[in-house]
């Protein structure tokens, strides 16, 4: 189960994410923080593994600060406008 996990949230993550930064590109941020703070699940998944296997802490710390700044955009675009 695990594996398989691991499989599908490498196809999943580059989908997500590219998706979310195209939406941004087109002028629609608002779906497109969405679709990006989605895809910083896979992220931070992803990160937290390469720290415990390899030691990169680096991605899982850029991953929580990309998380907290795409949390405030959402938070910006869809409730405080």
């Amino acid at each position: 189960m695990q594996r398989n996990f691991d499989k599908a949230t490498q196809v999943i993550l580059p989908i997500l994410t590219v998706f979310g930064f195209l939406l941004t590109g087109m002028k629609m941020p608002q779906i497109g923080l969405v679709i990006s703070l989605t895809s910083q699940i896979f992220w931070m998944y992803t990160s937290w593994q390469a720290w415990k296997k390899a030691g990169q802490i680096g991605i899982f710390i850029t991953s929580i600060i990309t998380t907290v700044v795409l949390f405030f955009g959402v938070i910006n675009y869809w409730f405080i406008r």
